[in-house]
């Protein structure tokens, strides 16, 4: 579940507690990549500043686009499943889903989505690698140079996020692998799931929890 000895929710003081009570949210048991953050749960507070700070002017289906694009490409399971569940929760059914992770001509994406989970995967793989020519096709597709700016800072706060749970050794919930067998061959590229998922839950205390606002899975 982790490599590190993380803080149990029995013995989590006013901050992990607060911490853990966000992640868990409307949840049934706490997430396996919570843990990771309990050593440092003022960090935590000041990422999901960072994450609330990129998607705010981002159309949501793209973010899930591009986190889901950046996770397949660094090899992170974790973030992999959780986008994609997103994605068949919201927007796509599980065929559809399936076309988008083929790059296929019926995929149910437009032309301005592609162009940004392009340069979003080329940024993850190598940020050399993007030209001028890429930001310029995806100004044609229709971006602001802001919104050009959102979509790589997007992609790089994903690396940041998805690396530093996945290098710690956080497994993807059990829940998250409750899509089509063909999806999740394509959705698992790095840690498996093990079919752990922590029964502790945890109870919000009476401190705000407005610095973790960020939703289900930052």
């Amino acid at each position: 579940m982790s490599f590190l000895n993380t803080v149990p929710p029995e013995q989590a003081d006013q901050a992990v507690s607060a911490l853990y009570a966000h992640l868990q949210g409307k949840g049934d048991y706490l997430p396996n990549y919570a843990r990771v953050f309990s050593l440092r749960p003022e960090l935590m507070a000041s990422i999901s500043k960072l994450q609330k700070g990129i998607a705010a002017e981002m159309d949501p289906r793209l973010w899930a686009l591009v986190s889901l694009a950046v996770a397949r490409e660094i090899n992170v399971s974790y973030c992999s499943l959780a986008y994609a569940r997103r994605l068949v929760r919201n927007y796509f059914n599980e065929e559809q889903l399936m076309a988008v992770l083929l790059n296929s001509e019926d995929a149910p994406t437009t032309a301005a989505e592609r162009a940004a989970m392009k340069v979003a995967v080329k940024m993850a793989r190598d940020s050399s690698s993007v030209t001028q020519a890429d930001i310029d096709a995806l100004r044609a597709t229709g971006y602001s140079d802001t919104q050009i700016f959102d979509i790589v800072a997007a992609a790089g706060y994903r690396c940041f996020f998805a690396k530093v749970a996945d290098a710690l050794g956080a497994e993807p919930d059990e829940s998250l692998a409750d899509l089509d067998e063909l999806l999740l061959e394509r959705l698992v590229v790095g840690r498996r799931v093990k079919g752990y998922a922590s029964p502790l839950t945890v109870t919000p205390p009476a401190a705000s929890l407005t610095d973790w606002e960020v939703g289900e899975f930052a």
